[in-house]
């Protein structure tokens, strides 16, 4: 099978884990017989560094040619103290998202049994945890209008949602749900936001479809407290742009590390995959980042994308190989890991590489 996949690294860290990524393409091409062509593209503060803009025009022209982009990450600390900035990296996502029609964001949350221990939460309480969430990426306070009056003195950012955004991404939730445990937990914030009265709406209008899923709505700030209380009793988490924002990476707790955890930007087309770990300036080219979620991002994109079930999964045992052999990156290792075991990005990428021989 041929594949033409368009690698986005972005800013910070995003170079250095999509690197290994890419080893992980070119690893699974050679030995399932595919062929795998790429093409690189700006996006974030390299690219306006470079073009003045966030999303320059080449990137989406190309990312729309591809079949799928392995992405990084975007962000980098000058614009975080600069709240009158006009042009920001945030705003190459946000627009390669809308550019694209990625309207639904997957983060699974899976522990890997190794990692128990690298998680702040009780072992006995993260034990089989096995979440996906489904993150609305084209609507609420990132995409409303907003703006300041009052002599600028007053800030606001509307949250705001049609029926057909909850419709889509909910009906997707629903249809995962229907391949795992049949539950799907909606979370929003009906008491006090309107906009949250329409997603439960909405929610409760589609269930009815789906009579064999179990269908439970948790408020926001219920959801959060639940996850790192009972984590297990979620299956498939429904939810808007801003709260699943903030939760996924709370869920980041039980894998242990952000550096762990993959995600799926998907429409009806082009699909982007991207660690959710964030640009991370504070250790971009030591060499220590941990490449694991971006490696996972990879085996997303061959299920999801490339509907290569059996190269998926490969590439995920691979992963678990290597921590049951005990190599670790800084941010998963233990007191009790010996010093020889604590790998560097790429030497934790070869690690994955010979798991996948």
């Amino acid at each position: 099978m041929k594949k033409h996949i368009v690698v986005i690294a972005g800013d910070g860290i995003g170079q250095e884990v999509t690197t290994v990524g890419k080893q992980v393409l070119d690893a699974i091409a050679k030995k399932y017989n595919h062929e795998f062509t790429y093409d690189t593209a700006l996006i974030g503060h390299a690219a306006i560094e470079e073009t003045g803009s966030p999303l320059p025009e080449e990137t989406i022209t190309k990312s729309k040619a591809s079949d799928a982009i392995l992405f990084g990450a975007v962000g980098h600390p000058k614009y975080d103290n600069d709240p009158s900035a006009k042009v920001r990296p945030e705003q190459g996502l946000l627009g390669i998202r809308k550019a694209l029609g990625l309207y639904a964001n997957l983060r699974p949350i899976k522990l890997f049994d190794e990692l128990l221990s690298a998680s702040s939460i009780k072992p006995e309480i993260l034990r089989g945890a096995d979440i996906l969430f489904f993150r609305e990426l084209t609507g609420d306070v990132y995409f409303g209008e907003r703006g300041r009056k009052d002599d600028n003195n007053t800030a606001f950012d509307t949250m705001i949602y049609s029926r057909y955004e909850v419709e889509r991404i909910t009906i997707k939730a629903f249809e995962a749900a229907m391949t795992r445990r049949k539950k799907l937990c909606s979370v929003d914030k009906a008491n006090v936001l309107e906009s949250s009265r329409l997603w439960r709406e909405v929610v409760q209008e589609i269930a009815p479809r789906y009579p064999e899923v179990t269908v439970e709505h948790q408020f926001v700030d219920a959801a959060a407290m639940l996850l790192i209380k009972d984590p297990c009793r979620f299956d498939v988490v429904v939810t808007g742009n801003l709260f699943g924002d903030i939760l996924t990476d709370e869920a980041s707790q039980i894998a242990g590390s952000m550096g762990m955890l993959a995600s799926a930007s998907v429409g009806d087309t082009t699909g982007l995959y991207e660690p959710i770990h964030g640009s991370a300036h504070d250790i971009t080219g030591k060499g220590v980042a941990n490449p694991l979620a971006s490696v996972l991002s990879v085996a997303l994109m061959l299920d999801i994308s490339f509907c290569m079930k059996a190269e998926a999964e490969a590439v995920v045992q691979a992963v678990d190989s290597v921590l049951k052999a005990g190599f670790r990156t800084g941010d998963i290792a233990e007191a009790t890991t010996p010093r020889e075991m604590i790998l560097g990005t790429q030497a934790m990428g070869e690690q994955v590489l010979k798991a996948l021989v």
